[in-house]
């Protein structure tokens, strides 16, 4: 069995069930795999965890990658994209980015590395954010970049308790009405 798989099960499985259920066992049951063969790759719990939010980042910062270099999209689409690609993972009961804020919530000491790769991640969706609102030039990018975040966080938040798929609509008709006030604001018609 390849690494991937495993890592995708294991994912699957934290997103169902959250970080204080999943353990090696519950996997190498799931995967009809010994438990020892598991171990040789992850020791403990713990270095799964981090095993696959490393490889969930990886995935997160590919998406990210491609969507900056489609040249379909503008920077506008490109910002509420994520909203798209969140509704079809939710439709299929999977909530890409929850386990981050959960990361940060079940290790909440910040030198912890599962802590750290969580707050990475956070940063890095920052970044992309506000570099898109660079593009477009709007009236305080880095106010409107931290409220779209907050908006996203709150969504995925949510999505790890409630799994409402109402709550994407809901996220990405904020972030579009923020975007759009900072869009009117850039142009004066708020002044």
């Amino acid at each position: 069995m390849q690494r991937e798989q495993v890592l995708d099960y294991a994912l699957n499985l934290l997103e169902q069930k959250g970080f204080t259920l999943v353990s090696l066992e519950m996997l190498a049951d799931g995967l009809a795999t010994p438990l020892a063969e598991l171990e040789q790759f992850w020791p403990d719990r713990e270095a799964l965890l981090l095993d696959c939010l490393r490889y969930h980042g990886e995935q997160i910062d590919g998406w990210r990658s491609q969507l900056l270099l489609d040249a379909t999209l503008d920077p506008q689409q490109k910002l509420l994209a994520r909203y798209h690609v969140l509704d079809e993972q939710v439709r299929q009961q999977r909530y890409p980015g929850c386990l981050f804020v959960a990361a940060c919530s079940f290790y909440p000491a910040v030198d912890h590395p599962i802590h750290q790769l969580a707050e990475r991640q956070k940063q890095a969706s920052y970044a992309y954010t506000r570099a898109l609102l660079d593009q477009l030039e709007t009236d305080d990018p880095t106010m409107v970049a931290q409220q779209m975040e907050l908006i996203l966080e709150g969504c995925l938040s949510k999505l790890l308790v409630k799994h409402q798929l109402q709550d994407v609509a809901v996220a990405r008709r904020l972030a579009e009405d923020i975007l759009r006030l900072a869009l009117c604001r850039k142009n004066g018609a708020l002044a």
